[in-house]
């Protein structure tokens, strides 16, 4: 594709796939750091700095399942005095079809949210590190993901009925705005609001902090449905569910 270059390649590892049977994904942006690298490589940079705000909205398109093998294209979108955007393209390396959309801003300002509930508290690992030192995309959307199954709990999507019913919540948009990089060995707490409520789908809101000082060190919000595990459709939030999920909604700006 002209304009585009590759910038990854591999397959995914039946140990990177979820309980919903399909690529998690902090394993796409365990990827999406690498094709970033060499992205900006191409460009002639060593990459974006950690102290800069960096945004990533993605788009699913379909599944990546266990051993599937893709290819990720990137290309610089636009550069300005005050960004750089970078667009990276998911392609099943079989028939070159489009399995995700990510679109990466650098120098993005967040704002504050209010009225989440705690979903995650730990400390930074050596394991949350990558080569240069630096907490990892991933490592955050690892937090994130647990932080979503504990807001599912809270409305009663707990594991035995997720196991019990045959359904997932399976994520098919998202964006990540990292503007913080928690060292090894300090505390980070994440926190969860619902912002939208479907027939079938919820849009959870994730803030990562330190809870020391309150400030923020990354954002996600995060859009998926429940769905079906043997149809991989999505399926109607059962009404007790959809109650509880209700309660939780919080209004943003």
């Amino acid at each position: 594709m002209e304009g585009w270059t590759e910038t990854w390649r591999g397959i995914v590892s039946p140990w990177e796939c979820d309980i919903t049977e399909h690529f998690t994904i902090a394993y796409y942006f365990d990827r999406l750091a690498d094709a970033t690298s060499t992205m900006a490589g191409s460009l002639g940079s060593d990459g974006p700095s950690r102290s800069v705000a960096r945004r990533y909205d993605v788009r699913f398109v379909r599944e990546l399942r266990a051993g599937a093998s893709f290819h990720i294209l990137s290309a610089p979108l636009a550069i300005d005095e005050a960004s750089l955007r970078l667009g990276h393209q998911f392609l099943d390396s079989v028939n070159a079809e489009v399995t995700a959309w990510v679109e990466e801003t650098l120098d993005i300002t967040p704002s504050t949210l209010e009225g989440f509930i705690p979903t995650a508290r730990d400390r930074v690992k050596p394991m949350d590190l990558g080569p240069d030192g630096n907490f990892t995309l991933a490592a955050f959307v690892h937090r994130f993901t647990a932080a979503s199954v504990q807001a599912l709990a809270a409305i009663g999507a707990t594991a035995s009925y997720l196991e019990s019913a045959r359904k997932g919540y399976s994520t098919f948009e998202l964006a990540l705005q990292a503007s913080g990089w928690p060292r090894l060995g300090s505390p980070v707490l994440v926190e969860t609001g619902i912002v939208h409520l479907g027939n079938s789908s919820i849009r959870f809101m994730h803030r990562m902090s330190d809870p020391v000082d309150g400030r923020e060190l990354a954002r996600l919000s995060q859009f998926g449905v429940q769905l079906d595990l043997d149809t991989r459709r999505p399926a109607a939030l059962p009404e007790t569910l959809r109650a509880a999920a209700a309660r939780l909604l919080i209004p943003v700006s």
